[in-house]
């Protein structure tokens, strides 16, 4: 069985995208694929309930218990490690992780960028591309590395900006495409080694 360990720190719409498409696309039966836990580092993230209403067991790390940020990952990588993750999925989890969880899960470790990566890695990512003149936004699903937004691409998905959009109308349609395209670069990633053409993202590029 190959588990996913999804971490979030508010209302886990991704994650409940994510979980929603495992349950209707049989990802167990068929592929052998579980969603095993939700993580969050936030004890009252709107996305734990959701997860246990959708059948999904949770667990609180509270990130302000930690004296540094090192001890926090460090703790959270052994809660993740606990359930044999063949990945750890990243859905509005809103830390910057240390070396110490990054090179752990090296390789198994995903997370969606609401930009069109390269292009405004980081915060504020709307306002950033409205003001710029930007034509066209997205996002992107991505393998995590030491550095902020800069992993190997596996899907994207492209948005118009309008001329009448703010930052919360182009992020709410952008965010409709990463409830899309998130599972389904997921499921890719995980099945890319089941026909022998390699593994994870090394088969997807």
């Amino acid at each position: 069985m190959k588990n996913i360990v999804i971490l979030i720190s508010g209302g886990g719409s991704n994650m409940a995208a994510i979980v929603r498409a495992a349950q209707q696309q049989d990802w167990q039966e068929r592929h052998g694929i579980r969603i095993a836990a939700v993580i969050s580092n936030r004890p009252g993230a709107g996305g734990l309930a959701l997860a246990q209403g959708l059948g999904i067991a949770t667990q609180v790390l509270d990130h302000k218990a930690y004296a540094t940020r090192e001890d926090f990952d460090a703790a959270l990588a052994q809660a993740v490690a606990a359930h044999d993750p063949a990945l750890v999925v990243l859905a509005g989890f809103m830390r910057v992780l240390t070396p110490i969880f990054v090179e752990r899960f090296a390789g198994r470790l995903l997370n969606i960028h609401p930009s069109l990566l390269p292009a405004f890695p980081g915060l504020d990512t709307h306002q950033r591309a409205i003001d710029a003149g930007c034509k066209v936004a997205g996002c992107t699903v991505h393998e995590v590395t030491a550095e902020l937004d800069v992993g190997p691409i596996l899907e994207q998905a492209v948005v118009p900006v309008l001329p009448c959009d703010s930052a919360q109308t182009l992020a709410a349609r952008v965010l409709e495409q990463e409830h899309q395209i998130y599972p389904r670069a997921i499921l890719a990633f995980l099945r890319c080694g089941e026909d022998g053409q390699g593994a994870g993202a090394s088969c997807l590029r």
